[in-house]
């Protein structure tokens, strides 16, 4: 074990011939070269803040207005500090500089000054971005029409953009603007429209009622404390809704709040558990590695606008840690191990040795000793991970009872400051042809509940391998949202069967290490009162998870390239395909949600389109109806969601604003009814879609089979739908459906075949219409 070489590094025995030293050379060895990838990563880190923090400049161009200044000076034999060198002579020791010749009073002068022209130009240039970043004209022009606005608007954006230094991925978060605090009049407009298609005519004027007396009386005041925030903190939403949407949570995150993501839907690149696991956790490491060294490409809208990239900062190293009033995020610096779960146990093994990242083959061999071992689980420690998928209380208490003491807060030291949490499932699972539907539908189940003690689920990210080789993850939600995390597994997928590759008997490539210390068994004393309570916490999850009714449908009878073909957002066309859907199921419309992301705000995270408009009802009701205006209803109904897409991504959304005015509400303690009434309707229709980010990556055309899955989340209300859907290349699109069994009203098979009845049926549409199809 490397803990026990480090450990006897350093020995010595006291006899009568003095102090006998013993040195293990190779300890001390190891305990040099991990200092030394410490100092390597922390000079890493410090070059990288500097760059970032000085860009869009760069060094080329520090050296360029220096020598063009001091050139100058030198020129025209005048004093570059323009007499400030002098003045300082009187009060700060430089005076050397001043009473020396004339050309070293020019290059001393000349690099001071000059040093501020730099640091003035680059302050000039991050200002002039935020405020180009900051109009949005251009998302709200026509489709495929650039207006001479927009064209400058580009110029100027490309023009400081594109200096000498490659942007790294925190490069732009000092020029992104900060979200702006909407008018309180403008978002009781846009409610009390969201809601109108939902509420009878006496309904609605008794909300408008509220919003009005809201909006006069205790509205402005709590506007202006939101204007305060605004102008103060980095972003007036998202320090609110990490605490009090997700770690305030007293509910088991499990299901609830953490979402999964699965494997490639028709490919299997090995059929070797611990091989696929190499190639996998090596995959993991390396994007760590460029995370760390922030190499990672920032992504940018239409590869010109740049996203907020704060929320990739804690994906490693870091776990959601319980307490009884709220829970906190834990995010170490750095972490130099993993920790493995099989069959009850659980190991940590070292990702490094000899001062590198070990490679696909020697993590296959660690994993391979895992699986070999046939110790069994000390008491209590099988169902350990039960109190992370339970309530939160019962699992605070017993941290701090039981788990904070001795050898087990050694052991659980160890799982939260792992770099990430790994299970190796002892189950098959995969697509399989002959039975696409419950074999797709059983392994959605296992990747977000599993056993419900087989992940932890307060960590980041757990990665499952199951032992016929295919695998998915699992992701705790407070630290981030779901494309941070698509953007890690986009780039794992695409390395993974291709770059890293397997043998021709599917083991990693490469060679096992002769020398290689083994993985370390984590030792737990668990007593009988923990015991009960992880038992409890387990029935709770166990409950949860069995009422829990997933299904998955790969929807490959057209995709994104002839939705565009009738010149119609793919997005839009799938939104309203859900509002046909749903009334189909349940005969009515109900609240939707629709994640939209607002990261070209610095530090933002997610806004909400409220789907469910008065033109999208229109739409359906000509569906169900059989009214021949069908096609033009669709079409407006696709143009105003598409409207609100975009009000939501700049900042001009309904909810995050009304929920932030509800937080003053409370720390002021002044109740409102409207707001109290808005912030408790139930979104009994929720739906995200998981973009792509990474299209280049993967060859679809000659490569067909290396498809994503991607991934899907439990349902939000006890008689809603959860509806999860992914994009792939042009002629696939993936939904991940979940409801509960227990609920009446919902079938998430049923809803499902609505769903792709819903899709074709308005596909049949454009085919009244040729044209539309050319």
């Amino acid at each position: 074990m490397a803990e026990a070489h480090q450990a006897v590094a350093f020995q010595f025995t006291v006899g009568p011939d003095g102090i006998d030293l013993q040195l293990s050379h190779e300890a001390l060895r190891q305990v040099y070269l991990s200092g030394l990838h410490s100092w390597k990563k922390k000079f890493i880190r410090f070059k990288n803040g500097i760059l970032n923090g000085v860009y869009p400049g760069s060094a080329p161009g520090f050296m360029l207005v220096l020598a063009g200044y001091l050139g100058r000076a030198h020129y025209l034999k005048v004093d570059p500090s323009l007499g400030l060198l002098v003045k300082l002579g009187r009060h700060v020791p430089v005076r050397y500089a001043c009473r020396t010749d004339f050309t070293k009073k020019i290059a001393f002068g000349g690099v001071m000054v000059g040093t501020g022209l730099w640091i003035a130009i680059i302050f000039s240039m991050r200002t002039v971005l935020k405020g180009l970043l900051s109009w949005h004209g251009w998302m709200f022009a026509p489709h495929g029409k650039m207006t001479w606005q927009i064209r400058l608007w580009l110029v100027c954006i490309l023009n400081i953009f594109s200096g000498m230094q490659t942007p790294m991925l925190y490069s732009f978060q000092n020029s992104l603007p900060h979200l702006p605090v909407p008018s309180v009049k403008d978002t009781m407009r846009r409610y009390l429209e969201s809601v109108q298609p939902l509420l009878s005519d006496e309904e609605h004027r008794r909300m408008q009622s509220l919003a009005l007396d809201f909006e006069k009386n205790l509205g402005p005041k709590l506007q202006w404390y939101l204007k305060l925030k605004s102008w103060w903190a980095t972003n007036y939403v998202s320090d609110w809704w990490e605490e009090y949407i997700y770690l305030r949570g007293r509910g088991p995150i499990m299901v609830n709040s953490n979402y999964y993501v699965m494997d490639f839907l028709y490919a299997f690149p090995t059929h070797l558990q611990a091989a696929r696991a190499g190639n996998v956790i090596h995959a993991i490491m390396l994007y760590r590695r460029k995370l760390d060294r922030a190499q990672i490409k920032p992504l940018m809208l239409q590869n010109t606008i740049p996203m907020c990239s704060s929320q990739y900062e804690r994906m490693f190293n870091t776990s959601r840690i319980p307490g009884i009033e709220t829970d906190t995020v834990q995010h170490m610096s750095d972490s130099r191990h993993i920790v493995v779960h099989h069959r009850g146990r659980y190991f940590k093994v070292w990702m490094f040795y000899d001062g590198r990242l070990l490679l696909p083959r020697e993590i296959e061999q660690q994993m391979e000793r895992i699986l070999a071992d046939t110790s069994e689980p000390q008491p209590g420690e099988e169902t350990l991970a039960a109190l992370t998928a339970g309530d939160r209380v019962p699992w605070a208490c017993a941290r701090n009872a039981y788990l904070r003491h001795g050898k087990n807060k050694k052991s659980l030291d160890t799982v939260e400051k792992a770099a990430f949490f790994v299970t190796l499932d002892d189950t098959e699972q995969r697509y399989d042809p002959s039975n696409p539907v419950e074999s797709l539908d059983h392994y959605a189940k296992l990747l977000l509940h599993g056993k419900c003690y087989d992940k932890w689920y307060d960590k980041s990210i757990n990665l499952i391998v199951f032992k016929n080789g295919t695998m998915g993850l699992n992701a705790e939600h407070s630290w981030a949202d779901a494309p941070i995390v698509g953007h890690l597994w986009e780039q794992v997928l695409s390395m993974d069967p291709v770059k890293l590759g397997y043998t021709a008997d599917g083991h990693c490539r490469g060679e096992p290490h002769p020398n290689l210390p083994g993985p370390q068994r984590l030792q737990w004393n668990i007593p009988p009162e923990c015991q009960t309570m992880i038992a409890n916490s387990l029935s709770v999850a166990v409950a949860l998870a069995n009422d829990v009714d997933s299904h998955i449908i790969p929807f490959s009878d057209f995709g994104k390239g002839l939705i565009k073909k009738c010149k119609i957002s793919p997005d839009a066309f799938i939104q309203l395909a859900l509002q046909l859907a749903h009334y189909r199921d349940k005969g009515k419309f109900c609240l939707t949600y629709e994640a939209s992301m607002t990261r070209l705000y610095r530090e933002g995270r997610t806004e909400t389109v409220r789907s469910c408009t008065m033109e999208s009802c229109a739409f359906v009701r000509a569906m169900i109806e059989i009214r021949s205006e069908k096609l033009c209803l669709l079409t407006q109904a696709a143009e105003k969601h598409q409207q609100m897409y975009r009000l939501a991504m700049t900042g001009q959304g309904t909810d995050r604003h009304l929920f932030c005015l509800y937080v003053v509400s409370k720390y002021l303690g002044q109740d409102s009814p409207f707001l109290q009434e808005v912030l408790s309707e139930p979104w009994r229709l929720s739906t995200s879609q998981t973009p792509l980010q990474q299209g280049e990556l993967f060859d679809l055309v000659n490569h067909p089979e290396y498809v994503t899955t991607g991934g899907g989340f439990g349902p939000v209300a006890d008689d809603g739908y959860g509806v999860a859907y992914m994009i792939v290349g042009e002629k696939l699109i993936n939904f991940h459906i979940s409801s509960k069994c227990s609920s009446p009203e919902t079938d998430s098979h049923r809803f499902g075949n609505n769903i792709r009845q819903a899709m074709l049926d308005m596909l049949n549409l454009f085919e009244l219409d040729k044209k539309t199809l050319k």
